[in-house]
């Protein structure tokens, strides 16, 4: 009987699904994701061998040779130094997938932590891929695919294109342990929202108890939404198909300004407003020009030639234009403005923290 209400409610939201689309809607699977399933990082140290002499030179390199040969029932003398130009130390890392079985394939990266100048033409020797936890994941080998190439000449003339130290191995490693994900282990599921918002979160709620009942699903923050679900795998697998496939209309955002003072790109995103504002803006040029003069003294006065300096200084300042912001100013008029005045990216910060300093800025200045 249990399973019969179920199906009966499956087929109704699927009729929603169908008929009801709400114009500049999201569905929840783009704003939310499932608590417990995620990736997880693995790394590993291992060699690539079969470089055309672009391997390392470091010694620790040499040692790792060693320690591979002794395990595979080869000892090298103490007193001698494997310095082969054909091989070089990586490291590997790959994403886990949630989910993923053993036997599985993934991709893995490849870079080089020594000296050497190209991995292209090289093979990753079999290396194991360890968790956070210390436990082996994954085995990677494989032929790498670099994407960068280098040439130099006799002369120390160098070229190099893009970057080939760094490869990958598309499928290069086998899943050798499954991530245990508590997906399957509770009566309920939880849906993180991937910027937190306290006006989505309660929308999320109110969608998904209107899709399946009132007391389906409850906002636990600004961030989070328990959602019950049925304790059947299968069930449960399609009951979040469902979930995460209803539509919303997401709240807007918080009003922010991004300023990357690396590369002076400034993101205005369009819930800024400026309140009632008076912004000048003009440059001051100063150009200090130096022409020196010889200065030659009259014959038989014993004097010598000498080289006086003289500087010419002026100052340079462009007419001040002023632009007045009214009250709740949109982006495009923000824009409009600044780029009438021809203001620079570190201009149009400097006046973006003036108004937020007089308190005419509504919005989060965030510097990066």
């Amino acid at each position: 009987m249990q399973r019969l209400n179920i199906a009966i409610i499956f087929g109704i939201v699927l009729t929603s699904l169908c008929w009801a689309s709400p114009a500049h809607a999201e569905r929840i699977k783009d704003v939310a994701s499932l608590a417990g399933v995620r990736n997880n990082q693995l790394l590993g140290y291992g060699l690539v061998v079969g470089l055309p002499k672009t391997g390392d030179k470091t010694r620790f390199t040499g040692q790792t040779l060693r320690n591979m040969m002794l395990q595979l029932g080869i000892t090298i003398p103490s007193d001698v130094d494997p310095k082969s130009k054909n091989i070089a130390a990586v490291s590997v890392h790959a994403d886990l997938p949630p989910f993923a079985k053993p036997g599985q394939p993934i991709d893995v990266t490849v870079s080089s932590v020594g000296d050497a100048t190209s991995l292209r033409g090289g093979t990753l020797l079999m290396t194991p891929l360890k968790g956070a936890d210390g436990q082996i994941y994954a085995i990677a080998q494989g032929n790498l695919v670099v994407g960068g190439l280098s040439a130099a000449g006799q002369d120390g003339s160098k070229i190099t294109v893009n970057n080939p130290s760094v490869g990958r191995i598309p499928g290069g490693a086998t899943v050798e342990r499954m991530v245990q994900t508590p997906f399957n282990e509770t009566d309920d599921i939880v849906l993180n929202l991937h910027s937190s918002d306290f006006s989505t979160a309660r929308q999320v709620a109110e969608v998904i108890n209107k899709a399946f009942g009132e007391g389906s699903a409850r906002a636990i923050d600004g961030s989070s939404i328990q959602v019950s679900s049925p304790r059947d795998a299968s069930q449960k697998v399609e009951f979040a198909s469902m979930v995460e496939n209803l539509t919303i209309d997401p709240a807007d955002a918080a009003a922010k300004i991004i300023v990357n003072s690396r590369t002076g790109t400034v993101v205005i995103n369009s819930s800024v407003r400026v309140q009632p504002a008076a912004v000048t803006h003009g440059n001051l040029t100063v150009t200090i020009s130096e022409s020196p003069k010889i200065s030659q003294p009259n014959p038989l006065s014993g004097g010598s030639t000498a080289a006086v300096p003289q500087s010419q200084v002026t100052a340079k300042e462009e007419a001040n234009r002023a632009f007045v912001f009214k009250p709740g100013v949109t982006l495009d008029e923000i824009v409009q403005a600044i780029n009438k005045v021809g203001a620079a990216p570190s201009d149009l910060v400097a006046i973006l923290e003036a108004l937020k300093s007089a308190g005419a800025l509504r919005a989060e200045l965030i510097v990066i």
